[in-house]
């Protein structure tokens, strides 16, 4: 991550060298697949029970992933095609000037998200270790906080092109993909010593419409908009980058949120960690997860210092990485993390309208249009985009207001069709100069 001599001194807002173009579909899909898979990915989908029955948590589950992981491909795609990082293609929809606000937020919430991973390990890596019969110390907690936001400071201090290609790809996606088969085999077995037709037969106790749980499912990879594009832009071209992104997301976000509801379904009273845990051989597979949820922490640290070194590019990405980690690190250590996770929720839905306005301006183009305009896109980006930034507004208001307009519908699935359309017959010249 430390730049070269040849590298612009603004790394976020210039398009990616040609020479850092390496990744390839595999590399794409191992990404996105070890992204999407997690700890909280589970717990989300062992909420859609029991409200919903097996079979429509199954339908939205699946649609959702697809629909979701659709849009992160699609995403991937312009940003591949124009080799711009998220922050540069906001600045090119919304004006170099105003887009810090939505750069800041989500900053903001990349903050957030990271010090949450680094809680969730945290966690579990204390569970793990009380069931094998150590850590007993009450401060066991604080010293896996710190053995943790170590690994991140280290991983970030190195390449990401190269911890994508040489360990993900090769080492650490067969290991979690081992442990997932592994743990869906255990629970499918419990399964069926239970009854599977009982339980796939199994009717909802209601509270929840099929909209808002296949809403609750588009979630998780709508949380990774704001970052695609950081990773993207280093892709040989547009449509192996959508579609390593889209299978590998939606394979990961479709297995982990089926597992969290295969758990449920058959260990309903268990705490998710506990349940997996008691699975014969869950501590190894719950360990090898748990190592994996390092990448997720990582890619929103190494967004976050993408974000920052766009405004303050004084600062390298990796000085801009270990500054944040070691800010995650000491919020991880005074805040009720658990507590504030719905303010990060709130947080996240300013960017489905932000990003329904992006993919709505330029997903009309073709890539040779998308590569060839891309340095003229910021070169012109000095100026505010009044009708973009409106429209972006009136989504943020539309998404909140909607549960009080129609309960039923959901909010991300609406609020995105209606930036997108809208945002396909915006003005295409800037409206005034800040």
């Amino acid at each position: 991550m430390s730049p070269s001599s040849s590298t612009p001194a603004n790394q976020a807002l210039s398009q990616t060298l040609p020479s850092e173009r390496v990744f390839a579909l595999r590399d794409h899909a191992a990404l996105w697949f070890s992204l999407g898979v997690g700890l909280l990915v589970m717990q989300v989908g062992a909420y859609l029970l029991p409200a919903l029955s097996t079979q429509q948590a199954v339908l939205a589950i699946v649609l959702g992933s697809a629909l979701g992981a659709g849009l992160l491909g699609w995403m991937a795609k312009i940003a591949c095609d124009t080799g711009l990082s998220s922050a540069a293609l906001m600045t090119h929809v919304y004006g170099r000037q105003f887009a810090k606000l939505p750069i800041l937020l989500n900053l903001v919430q990349l903050i957030g998200w990271g010090t949450f991973e680094l809680v969730v390990m945290r966690d579990a890596s204390v569970a793990i270790a009380r069931q094998a019969g150590g850590m007993v110390s009450t401060f066991w907690p604080v010293v896996m906080t710190l053995v943790w936001g170590g690994v991140i400071a280290l991983l970030i201090s190195g390449s990401m092109l190269k911890l994508v290609r040489q360990l993900i790809a090769r080492v650490a996606l067969p290991l979690v993909i081992a442990s997932l088969l592994w743990l869906t085999w255990h629970f499918v077995g419990l399964a069926m010593e239970q009854g599977w037709h009982s339980l796939w037969h199994r009717e909802g106790t209601g509270g929840m419409g099929w909209l808002p749980a296949m809403d609750l499912v588009i979630a998780m990879p709508i949380s990774w908009l704001p970052l695609v594009a950081d990773y993207a832009r280093h892709g040989r071209d547009g449509r192996s980058a959508l579609r390593g992104t889209w299978l590998g997301y939606a394979a990961a976000n479709m297995w982990c949120y089926g597992l969290g509801v295969l758990v449920t379904l058959t260990l309903p009273s268990a705490d998710l960690v506990t349940a997996l845990l008691l699975a014969q051989g869950g501590l190894i597979a719950l360990t090898l997860i748990l190592i994996d949820e390092v990448d997720n922490a990582y890619g929103d640290t190494y967004s976050g210092a993408m974000a920052a070194h766009s405004i303050v590019p004084r600062w390298t990405l990796r000085r801009w990485g270990l500054a944040l980690t070691l800010v995650c690190v000491l919020l991880a250590l005074v805040l009720p993390m658990h507590s504030i996770e719905p303010f990060l929720l709130m947080l996240s839905s300013v960017f489905v309208p932000l990003f329904g306005v992006i993919l709505g301006r330029l997903a009309w183009q073709s890539a040779p249009q998308r590569l060839s305009q891309a340095a003229q896109w910021l070169q012109d980006a000095h100026h505010t985009h009044w009708p973009a930034v409106l429209l972006w507004l009136s989504g943020v208001a539309f998404y909140h207001l909607l549960p009080s307009i129609a309960a039923e519908a959901g909010r991300s699935v609406p609020t995105l069709i209606v930036c997108f359309v809208l945002a396909r017959w915006l003005p295409r010249t800037p409206a005034s100069r800040v």
